[in-house]
């Protein structure tokens, strides 16, 4: 009873199996499915499903799968065609095509040749020998042999339109030979095979005479060789004569060479006796000489600088105290002038005003001098009783001083200093003497004479 669904399980799975297998299709790299029925619906709104590298389930009885390669296709092509010159050429070449791989490309080669992919072949021939010949008959043979990468280019172009119209695309074309049967092409290459064949004799006959002259050049050179050898032998067997000479005079020369050294040794040893005595002289004599000669130089020129030194700090000490003293006699003697010159001053200005009070007011002025010269009046008028021997006062001293004024009075003492002091020109009342030796001024006045009657 246990086995009974577990068989029934095993066999619907393997029917599921087998069922999915039936409805699921897959491509495979190098093709594409086409499937088109019922709800077969791709994303290119095309009306049927493009499936590429992958598996699509299809329903039986209401979907259809149908393949299509993506494969690469060859096309032999063999064309007659007529140049633009007229001449009839066979045109022989290949195009390598194929289904474009994109979803647009797919669907037009679907749509025009899905059940008919043998026959692609020849539609792909007859479309480029079409465009083959249109092409060529604008060309000439000299293009369609020198330019046949453009022929191929231009080609392309021309079909790519309608190839993509097919769903093709060319992966290559190549012309791959030309041919006519006028001869045409054979004749082009004769003036250049003609020329090459002219270059070639020309070339061979360059070789060969460089290949005479080599062959001279090698003779010379062998010769010049044979030459230079014998010269050599010749100069080999004269060393070897000259060596057997001097071998003979080995002795002598020997002899004659020894004696030269030694005169050789001896004329050193000489020299340098002499360049020791110059040392010795050098070092006992002539430097113990020039050092006392330079030690002598040197105090003698310590000596001059020093008594330099010393006569011109002198010469600048007299200069400097010369200096000082006239400085200072300046200055005293500008003192003394100023003094001068101020006492001068005070006493222009005391007569100026002495003058100006008498002009102004005598009396006080006289006044004034009275009483400054009062002691020479009462002398002058004292003189007046010299010579009376006996005289009697009898007012006391009130006496004496109206018999001394009556005295001055009537005697004219007094009037007359009054009048000698009034009448005395004003330079003459003081007149400042000049300056002495020692530099004192000395002031001389005239004293006023008396006046007696």
């Amino acid at each position: 009873m246990d086995l009974i669904p577990t068989g029934i399980v095993a066999a619907l799975v393997l029917v599921a199996i087998v069922a999915f297998k039936l409805i699921w299709r897959v491509a495979e790299p190098n093709e594409a499915i086409i499937i088109s029925g019922l709800g077969a619906r791709g994303r290119e709104t095309l009306g049927f499903k493009i499936v590429t590298g992958k598996g699509a389930l299809v329903v039986p009885g209401f979907q259809t799968a149908r393949r299509i390669s993506l494969d690469s296709r060859v096309s032999a092509l063999e064309v007659n065609c007529v140049t633009k010159q007229g001449i009839p050429v066979h045109v022989r070449g290949v195009v390598i095509y194929k289904v474009g791989d994109d979803f647009a490309s797919i669907a037009n080669a679907a749509r025009r040749f899905l059940d008919q992919q043998k026959t692609v072949d020849d539609k792909t021939h007859q479309l480029f020998s079409g465009h083959l010949r249109s092409i060529i008959g604008n060309l000439t043979v000299e293009d369609l042999i020198i330019n046949r990468d453009a022929l191929t280019n231009e080609i392309r172009t021309s079909s790519s339109d309608e190839m993509s119209k097919l769903g093709l695309i060319v992966d290559s074309m190549q012309v791959q030979e030309i041919e006519d049967a006028t001869g045409y092409i054979i004749n082009l290459g004769r003036p250049h095979a003609a020329a090459v064949s002219a270059l070639a004799r020309t070339a061979e006959a360059q070789r060969d005479q460089e290949a005479n002259a080599a062959e001279q050049e090698a003779q010379i050179k062998k010769s010049a060789a044979i030459r230079e050898a014998k010269i050599q032998q010749a100069g080999y067997q004269a060393e070897m004569d000259r060596a057997a000479a001097k071998a003979k005079q080995a002795g002598p020369l020997a002899d004659a060479t020894a004696r030269q050294e030694v005169v050789v040794q001896q004329t050193t040893a000489a020299e340098l006796e002499a360049q020791l005595a110059e040392k010795r002289l050098e070092g006992e004599v002539r430097r113990p000489a020039d050092a006392r000669a330079y030690e002598q130089v040197t105090l003698a020129d310590a000596d001059r600088r020093a008594a330099v030194s010393r006569a011109q700090a002198e010469a600048e000490s007299i200069r400097l105290r010369g200096e000082a003293e006239a400085e200072a006699t300046r200055l005293r003697g500008m003192a003394e002038a100023d003094a001068a010159r101020a006492k001068g001053l005070a006493q222009a200005d005391a007569i100026k005003a002495r003058a100006e009070a008498l002009a102004s007011n005598q009396e006080a002025v006289v006044a004034q001098q009275l009483a400054e010269r009062w002691p020479e009046v009462v002398e002058a008028g004292a003189k007046a009783f010299g010579n009376v021997e006996h005289m009697v006062v009898l007012n006391g001293a009130q006496g004496v001083e109206e018999m001394l004024a009556k005295a001055l009075t009537l005697g004219g003492a007094g009037l007359g200093l009054a009048r000698t002091l009034l009448n005395r020109p004003a330079a003459e009342q003081a007149v400042p003497a000049p300056p002495t030796p020692n530099g004192a001024n000395s002031e001389v006045v005239r004293e006023t004479p008396e006046f007696r009657e």
